[in-house]
């Protein structure tokens, strides 16, 4: 077999009982990595470490794994206007939360003949959600049906966290710049008042005297 260290360094082809004893001296385990190779690649290596190794790389992967979820919506070739609204506006709340959602246009009887209301009515919906998501698959005839699927676009769930920690801040209740400018302003309003009435009082009571003294001599 074809032998590799346990630092990736190529050992040789060696035999197996040699490949063993290696092992044994270096207290480690002979672990065949390639067995279809000719001749077959073996390592030394913590067996033991290599798994838990192993384990932890995969839950570190899952972990920054995104979750995709498909929504789907049901429509109609002649939907009423008010359902439209209303199914819109399911769409708009899954493009909005991040989700992809597949449209589905059920086509009944002699409405099979005629797809373009189909196609239309997607291209319309696509049209008025454009600000939150793209058409990611044409729409497409698939039996009965049409399907067609929207995503959001990538910053959208960005914008939404960003939004949510706006309001949070709001409602920590920190009070704002405007707030203290206004204070300011009235302390400084009051000063002056204050001042202006200390000095009219004192003309007046000055400006009294005189006239009290004169009438008191006559």
């Amino acid at each position: 077999m074809r032998l590799v260290g346990p630092n990736g360094e190529q050992v040789g082809i060696v035999k197996i009982d040699i490949a063993l004893q290696m092992a044994q001296e270096s207290d480690l385990d002979l672990v065949e990595v390639a067995p279809m190779a000719r001749p077959p690649v073996a390592k030394l290596m913590d067996y033991g470490k290599f798994k838990y190794e192993t384990a932890q790389k995969a839950r570190e992967s899952r972990k920054n794994q995104v979750l995709t979820v498909i929504k789907e919506m049901k429509l109609r070739p002649k939907i009423d206007p008010h359902d439209y609204e209303t199914k819109k506006g399911h769409v708009v709340r899954f493009l909005k939360a991040g989700d992809k959602v597949k449209i589905t246009i059920m086509f009944r009887g002699r409405e099979q003949s005629r797809p373009e209301l189909g196609f239309r009515l997607l291209q319309r919906l696509g049209g008025d959600v454009s600000e939150l998501g793209f058409v990611e698959s044409s729409p497409k005839q698939d039996g009965r049906n049409m399907i067609m699927v929207l995503a959001p676009h990538k910053n959208a769930a960005d914008l939404k966290k960003i939004a949510a920690d706006q309001k949070n801040a709001a409602a920590s209740g920190k009070p704002d710049a405007p707030s203290e400018a206004a204070t300011e302003t009235t302390g400084d309003a009051t000063t002056d008042t204050t001042s202006d009435t200390t000095s009219d009082t004192t003309s007046d009571t000055t400006g009294g005297t005189p006239s009290g003294s004169d009438h008191e001599n006559s």
